[in-house]
């Protein structure tokens, strides 16, 4: 048996960072060749030690801008000008895409397309409530306002 540490997620086996004892042939053969683990040694060890708690301050920091970005659009409304037919339906519809652009362009926001979850593209003049999935537990409601070009 030989004692290893996982350098990548190996189904069945373990997670990042994790020490495992495998069978001599499948390190040989298997993991070590793949880069999916390192010999357990001690500079190794202290080596991915060192690294996690890196990826760990570089994660730290990211969900602060994450929650300062959910926190500002909170409070933020855009408004959308768009042509319209009869009974105040439009003329196409208004995308996750065009609501991205507008927050990009009348907030100077940093939003993906992806990151606005919309169900449907809206197809009709008023106020809308538009989640945006800034992280995983981070979704802040949006108000988007579509009204009809003058």
């Amino acid at each position: 048996m030989m004692k290893l540490l996982l350098t990548r997620d190996v189904p069945n086996l373990g997670k990042e960072g994790e020490l495992r004892e495998v069978a001599d042939g499948y390190a040989r053969n298997y993991l070590l060749p793949r880069g999916l683990a390192i010999p357990a040694s001690r500079g190794n060890i202290k080596l991915l030690q060192e690294q996690h708690e890196a990826v760990l301050r570089k994660e730290a920091k990211n969900r602060a801008d994450l929650v300062a970005l959910a926190e500002r659009l909170r409070d933020v409304s855009v408004t959308i000008s768009t042509k319209t037919g009869t009974g105040g339906r439009l003329y196409g519809s208004i995308t996750s895409k065009d609501i991205g652009d507008a927050l990009e362009e009348q907030h100077h926001l940093p939003v993906d397309r992806r990151m606005v979850e919309l169900d449907d593209p809206i197809r009709t003049i008023g106020t809308h409530k538009v989640r945006v999935r800034v992280a995983s537990d981070l979704h802040p409601e949006i108000s988007v306002v579509v009204q009809e070009t003058p």
